[in-house]
């Protein structure tokens, strides 16, 4: 620990992970504790609000802890505090906002409010440490696809986002009709595997010429139709086949949209975040797509995809040495912005 310069401890409760970690300088994970709900909230088919900020309160004071111990570190060696307050669950979000408060205010500690979005495109300097802006960076989870360039470390310019169900959103849905349950997108993606992309013909919904944006609403649809005329007609659906020709519908825009992005605005790395970069497909046809234009594509491991403290700690470091500061009033903000 004698050569840590600078200690943020990063805390994320925006849907149904209690999330928090210890990074030194913005780039180094000292610990990284996760405490998920997904066994929980399985038996519902998707995240049940209440239910989720019930659990944030039983758990965020022990995965503190946790963290803290598993860095080796005590709340007074902790320079800095950063915390998601947006986009998310109001009652999610106002878990950790409350905590990071109370920490702050007692222990004398700055703190920062991190916008979550801006935590995924983060989690990329903790795997690549050689990363610096500017670069394009596609962050595509349950609730957000977008494309965004980003000029600079605590600049973020949102080039187009979905216009309705973004891809996550999509997965889950037609993974819980075809009885794959919940959490569709890393099933969509296993049983994909095992499927032909090929074999039924989903239209792909790329939008008016130019446009950066997403809507994979009616191409849910059409997969909903479909289904429903195979039932009614009595014939035998091969659920492998309907996942790999969806999930292929979904990426193969994604990765046209991000590449042609990156192409436009001249940059020659396309940065990867959030839950859906963990779809195994979608990094194989976007690294295709990318190298076959001289783009490089970056991703951060699995773990660091999903919602964590380590991204929210990395984000708030950069926004702290920008002089970026929160005070005591601050708030969650569910529908916050890019």
């Amino acid at each position: 620990m004698k050569n840590v310069k600078h200690l943020t401890l990063g805390i994320e409760t925006s849907c149904d992970e209690t999330a928090v970690s210890v990074v030194a300088d913005g780039r180094e994970i000292l610990s990284n504790i996760i405490s998920s709900q997904i066994s929980i909230h399985t038996e519902f088919g998707g995240v049940v609000p209440e239910i989720a900020s019930r659990r944030h309160l039983e758990n965020i004071n022990d995965v503190i802890d946790a963290a803290l111990r598993e860095a080796d570190v005590t709340l007074d060696e902790i320079d800095l505090i950063g915390v998601t307050y947006g986009p998310g669950l109001v009652g999610a979000l106002l878990i950790g906002v409350a905590a990071a408060k109370a920490i702050a205010f007692a222990c004398d500690i700055p703190l920062v409010g991190v916008n979550h979005m801006h935590g995924h495109i983060a989690a990329n300097y903790l795997e690549h440490h050689e990363l610096e802006p500017p670069f394009m960076a596609l962050v595509v989870s349950g609730g957000h696809t977008n494309i965004v360039n980003v000029p600079d470390y605590n600049k973020c310019d949102k080039l187009g986002g979905t216009r309705d169900d973004a891809a996550g959103e999509a997965f889950d849905k037609v993974a819980r009709v075809i009885g794959l349950g919940y959490p569709g997108g890393p099933k969509i993606d296993r049983a994909a595997k095992n499927g032909n992309r090929d074999a039924i013909e989903f239209k792909r919904v790329y939008l008016e010429p130019g446009s950066y944006d997403f809507s994979f609403s009616g191409l849910k649809t059409q997969a909903l139709n479909y289904l429903n005329t195979e039932k009614q007609a009595g014939r035998e659906i091969n659920v492998n086949d309907v996942a790999a020709s969806f999930q292929e519908a979904v990426v193969e825009v994604i990765a046209d949209k991000a590449v042609h992005a990156a192409k436009e605005f001249g940059q020659k790395r396309i940065v990867m975040a959030g839950g859906v970069a963990s779809n195994t497909r979608l990094r194989e046809l976007i690294s295709e797509k990318a190298s076959a234009a001289g783009i490089e594509v970056l991703r951060p491991s699995p773990v660091l995809c999903t919602d964590n403290g380590a991204m929210i700690a990395s984000a708030a470091y950069y926004a702290y040495r920008a002089g970026e500061r929160s005070g005591y009033d601050l708030d969650a903000v569910p529908a916050l912005e890019f």
